[in-house]
C-alpha cells in the first residue's frame, strides 16, 4: 500500500524509460527535465551529486541515479520497483530481438538490413540532449576559475585518453585538487545514516557461489550448465566494468566471441545487438538481455527466453546491491571535510566528462561515408538543444517528434 502513493513517479519513471535516448548523458539532460524541473523530485544539485557518486561505482550509472532518486522518495522498496519500471521495456525489447535476429536471421549487411531508418534523427538529437544536460550542470557547478579549470581538464583527457579508466583516475585527482581549498565547510551530520553490511555480504556471496557453480556446471557438463555460466559472466560483467555500455561490449565480445574453444555468438550478432541498442530507449546494459537470449538460443524457445531473463537480472544485481551499501556509507564521509571539499572538484570533472561525451558522440555523425559534413545532423543538435533550453515542451514530444521525422521522411 505505501507504493500506491508513488505511482505518479513510478508513471514518470515508465514514460522516460520510453523516452531515454543517448546513453548515461544524454539520460542526465531528461533526467533534468523530467524529475528536477516538472517533478522536483530533486534538486539539480543533488542530482549532480548523485551522478558523480555513481560514476564512480562500476555498473550502469544512469540506472543507479534513477534508483538514488527513488531511494530519496521511498526507500529501498521503492528504488528497486523503479529498477524494474525502467530496465524493463528495453531489456524486453531486446530481447524480443534475440528471438528475431535467431528465427529469422536479420542483421546489419548487404540484404540482411533491419528498418532502422525510423532512427534517423536520434543519435543527432541524443546529441542534444547531451549538451543540453552539460549546460544545466555547469551553471549549477562551475563557481570559479579552478573549478572551470577542471571542467576544461577532464574535457581534453577524456577525449584524448581512450581508457574506461580515465574516468575513476580523473575523479581521483579532481577530488585531491579541490582539497587544496580550506574555504569550505560541511553542514555538521545531524543523524548517522544506517549502514546495511548485509547488502554487502550478499554482493560477495553470490559472486562466489556463482563461480562455484558455473565451474562445476562446465566440468561436469550439467545438462543446460550454460545458464550458470551465463549468471556468472553478467554478474562479474556488471561487478567489474567502467566506462559504460562501450567497456561491457568490450568484455562480452572476449566472453562469447573471440575467447579462445568458448565461441556463443558470431561478431556479426554481437555487433548487430550492440547497433540495435544504440537505437533503443533505456539503459545500454539492456543489450545483455539480448546476449543472454542468443547464447541460450541452440536449446530452445523457453531456455532463450530464460536467458534473457538470467543475464539482465546477473548484470543490474551487483551494482544494485553495491549501491545500497556504499550510498549511506557515503552520505556518512561527505560530511567529513576532505569528503565535502572534494565533491566539488568530483563534479566539476563530471560537466567536462558529459561536454567530452557530446562532443565525442558529435563526431561520429559529423560526417558521412563520402566524407562530407553532414549539415542536418548539426541542425537537429541544435533545434533539440534549443527546444530543451528555451521551451516548455516535454522532452518525450521532442523525441517522439523527431522519430515521427525520420519515419515520414524515409
Amino acid at each position: 500500500m505505501m507504493l500506491l502513493r508513488h505511482i505518479p513517479f513510478l508513471k514518470a519513471v515508465f514514460l522516460y524509460s520510453f523516452t531515454a535516448f543517448g546513453g548515461p548523458q544524454g539520460h542526465m539532460g531528461m533526467m533534468i527535465k523530467t524529475f528536477v524541473q516538472k517533478r522536483k523530485d530533486v534538486t539539480e544539485d543533488e542530482l549532480v551529486e548523485y551522478n558523480s557518486f555513481c560514476q564512480m561505482l562500476p555498473g550502469p550509472s544512469s540506472t543507479q541515479t534513477v534508483m538514488l532518486i527513488a531511494l530519496k522518495r521511498g526507500g529501498i522498496p521503492l528504488a528497486l520497483v523503479t529498477l524494474l519500471v525502467w530496465v524493463s521495456p528495453a531489456a524486453v525489447l531486446m530481447g524480443l530481438f534475440s528471438f528475431i535476429i535467431h528465427y529469422y536471421h536479420i542483421g546489419y549487411g548487404p540484404g540482411r538490413v533491419l528498418p532502422m531508418h525510423l532512427f534517423s534523427y536520434v543519435q543527432p538529437m541524443s546529441v542534444g540532449f547531451v549538451f543540453y544536460a552539460a549546460t544545466r550542470m555547469m551553471q549549477t557547478t562551475i563557481k570559479h576559475v579552478a573549478t572551470a579549470t577542471i571542467m576544461v581538464c577532464s574535457l581534453v583527457a577524456t577525449l584524448f585518453i581512450n581508457s574506461p579508466w580515465v574516468f575513476p583516475v580523473l575523479l581521483l585527482l579532481s577530488g585531491i585538487i579541490s582539497n587544496f581549498s580550506n574555504r569550505r565547510i560541511p553542514d555538521p551530520l545531524q543523524k548517522p545514516k544506517r549502514i546495511n553490511w548485509m547488502h554487502l555480504g550478499a554482493f560477495a556471496g553470490i559472486f562466489i557461489v556463482a563461480g562455484v557453480l558455473s565451474e562445476l556446471a562446465r566440468t561436469e557438463d550439467w545438462a543446460h550448465g550454460r545458464i550458470f555460466n551465463i549468471f556468472e559472466n553478467f554478474y562479474r560483467f556488471g561487478a567489474i566494468v567502467f566506462g559504460g555500455g562501450q567497456a561491457l561490449l568490450l568484455m562480452m565480445t572476449y566472453q562469447f566471441v573471440s575467447r579462445h574453444g568458448a565461441r556463443v555468438l558470431t561478431a556479426g550478432q554481437m555487433l548487430t545487438g550492440y547497433g540495435i541498442v544504440q537505437a533503443m530507449p533505456g539503459p545500454v546494459f539492456s543489450v545483455c538481455s539480448y546476449v543472454g537470449g542468443l547464447a541460450m538460443s541452440q536449446y530452445g524457445g523457453m531456455w532463450q527466453l530464460i536467458g534473457c531473463v538470467v543475464a539482465t537480472v546477473a548484470v543490474f544485481l551487483p551494482s544494485t546491491l553495491l549501491l545500497f551499501f556504499l550510498f549511506p556509507v557515503y552520505e556518512n564521509l561527505k560530511h567529513h571535510v576532505v569528503i565535502f571539499r572534494a565533491l566539488e572538484g568530483i563534479n566539476a570533472a563530471i560537466v567536462g566528462i558529459v561536454w567530452a561525451s557530446g562532443i565525442f558522440l558529435f563526431r561520429t555523425i559529423a560526417f558521412d561515408a563520402s566524407l562530407s559534413f553532414e549539415w542536418s545532423n548539426l541542425i537537429v543538435v541544435i533545434i533539440t538543444f534549443c527546444l530543451l533550453y528555451y521551451s516548455k515542451i516535454p522532452p518525450p514530444f521532442i523525441v517522439l517528434g523527431w522519430l515521427l521525422l525520420g519515419w515520414s521522411l524515409h
